[in-house]
Order: structure tokens, then sequence, then C-alpha cells
């Protein structure tokens, strides 16, 4: 299940892309298969060795170009491990929310994206992820979980004190937006018939993908789509180097 639109986040083969927090991959192979040099970054050991035997596998059964360039590498956002502009394109999925300092993550993100170059940046959407707050203080109080919610207005704000301009946007997984209420509401721990059900009806959907359930979540994203996405670019004749840091 991917976030972010490749239709408006253009990837070419060669471009060098960083998937900054990459979790389990999800967008990491995609990259690696529309023949991008990959860099998958995340701090979970774990998550990163079952991605790069992704990686390799993905190699074995030819399912990337030929040239194609992937690795999984250990890092922290605070302090990326890359020189200044060394990245044509940067996702950074569904990882903001959980960072204390993400000021200082905005800015490392800008300093590592080459002048010219495009972020895609996706966060839980502020009215969805308010009544998961509202229904379970466990869903966003466990360790790593979520310390903030933004408004799309603050997120925009805060990436462009760093620099970053933004260029497009939109809201999507509205029909996941449900599935966290109902799973809030019985209790994120709770193994739930209904909770079980509904992930059933979402596996189902993005296995077959059927007309009806896309058509759907179309008309509702802009409503409930659990995930806002923005997309910014940093200026060409920007600086190299560390950029402001957001208030």
């Amino acid at each position: 299940m991917l976030t972010v639109d490749f239709e408006q986040f253009p990837v070419e083969a060669g471009d060098r892309v960083l998937d900054m927090g990459c979790g389990g991959g999800r967008h990491a192979f995609a990259l690696y298969r529309r023949g991008a040099d990959v860099v998958a970054l995340d701090m979970d050991e774990g998550e990163l060795k079952d991605v790069a035997g992704m990686f390799a596998a993905m190699r074995e059964e030819g399912e990337v170009p030929s040239g194609a360039q992937a690795r999984a590498v250990r890092g922290n956002a605070y302090s990326l491990p890359f020189g200044d502009d060394s990245f044509d394109r940067i996702i950074a999925a569904e990882v903001l929310e959980h960072l204390p300092q993400d000021s200082v993550a905005m800015a490392e993100l800008f300093r590592v994206l080459r002048p010219g170059g495009l972020i895609a940046v996706t966060v839980p959407r502020w009215g969805p992820e308010l009544v998961c707050w509202a229904l379970s203080s466990a869903y966003h109080e466990a360790d790593g979980g979520h310390v903030r919610i933004y408004r799309g207005s603050e997120l925009r704000r805060r990436l462009s004190a760093v620099g970053l301009d933004p260029v497009g946007g939109h809201h999507t997984h509205a029909l996941h937006a449900p599935y966290w209420w109902l799973k809030c509401a019985v209790g994120v721990d709770v193994d739930h018939p209904l909770v079980r059900a509904y992930h059933r009806m979402l596996v189902w959907d993005m296995m077959k993908a059927p007309k009806l359930t896309r058509i759907a979540e179309r008309l509702l994203d802009p409503v409930i789509g659990k995930s806002l996405v923005v997309y910014l670019r940093k200026p060409v004749g920007a600086t190299p180097g560390p950029a402001r840091v957001a208030a």
C-alpha cells in the first residue's frame, strides 16, 4: 500500500532516492522497481534486515531494471549519514509525527536533498488522527508512538521555514480511517472480531483493487483520508549545507 503518488512525485531510473524511516520498505521496494538508486534508512535493525533481504530477493528474481541499486542503512533522522545535496528525491512517509525534535529532522532532509530535488512528506491527517487520540490514549502514548498531530497548514509552514517550496499535495487511504477508529474504540491491543473483519476487507481491497472500493476511496479521500501527503521542492539556488531550523 503506497501513500506517495508517483504521478505527482516522478522518479526516473538512476535517480538517487532516500526513503527516510523506511519501516517495512513499501516505498523503497516501489522505488527499486522503478530503477532508482535507493537508500532505505531506519533505526530498527530488524526492519532493515528484512528490507535488505527483500532487496536481494528482488534482484535474484529479476524484478528490478539492470543497473538499479538498493541498500539498507541504519541511521538517525536527526543526523543523516550523508553529505549535502546527496539525493534527487526523498520520501519521509509517516515519520515526522514520531519525532520529538521534528524541526531538526526537517532541516536534515533539506540538507541532503539536492537543489531542484523533490521530497514527499506524509503524516496522519489532523481530523482522522484527532478522532483516534480522543478514542484511545494507548494509541499515541506507547513508546515510539505519535507525539503530535499536524494541521496541513502548519506542516507546510514549517517545511517552508527550512527552505522547501510546497508544490502539491493530497489526502489518501480513506478506507483506513474507520479501521483505526474502530480499533481505538475497542482497544488498540484487543483482538476484536469487528477489527479482524475490517482488516480482512482492507487486505482483500489491497490485493484485488476492485473498482467499487477504488472509486469509493477516491471520493472519500478529500473528506476522511487517513494520510496527508505534501510534495515540496528544494529551490535551485539553495545554498548547500544546514538549513534554517523551523520554529
